[in-house]
C-alpha cells in the first residue's frame, strides 16, 4: 500500500496523540511509509489526509468531520486506547483504505 497520511482527530489533540504515535509504530513495523499524525476536528480539511479517524467520544461529530474531510472518515471504537501496540488501529485504517480504493 502506498504511503498515507492518517489524521486521528479528538477533542483537544492530546489522547489522539497517543494514538497516532502507536499507529505510526505499527505501520513502520509493518513496512509502511504512512504518516500519522493528532489533531482537533478544526484541523480537518479537504486534501489534509487519505484517512481521519475520530476519537470514540466525537460520534456526535461525525457527519461534520465527513463534510470536512473529502477523504474516508472512520469512528474509532471505544477501546482503542486499550491498543497499546497500534496493531488493531492499522488493521482498521487499512481496512478502510482498502474499501475506498475498492470503490474508486
Amino acid at each position: 500500500m502506498a504511503s498515507k497520511r492518517i489524521l486521528v482527530v479528538c477533542g483537544a489533540g492530546a489522547s489522539s496523540t497517543f494514538v497516532a504515535q502507536r499507529l505510526q509504530r505499527a505501520a513502520s513495523v509493518a513496512g509502511l511509509a504512512w504518516q500519522a499524525s493528532a489533531g482537533t476536528e478544526t484541523s480537518v480539511s479537504a486534501h489534509a489526509a487519505d484517512l481521519v479517524l475520530v476519537g470514540p467520544h466525537l460520534a456526535d461529530r461525525m457527519d461534520a468531520v465527513r463534510a470536512a474531510a473529502g477523504c474516508p472518515v472512520l469512528h474509532l471504537p471505544d477501546d482503542v486506547f486499550a491498543d497499546r501496540d497500534g496493531t488493531r488501529t492499522l488493521a482498521l485504517a487499512r481496512s478502510a483504505l482498502t474499501a475506498e480504493k475498492g470503490t474508486s
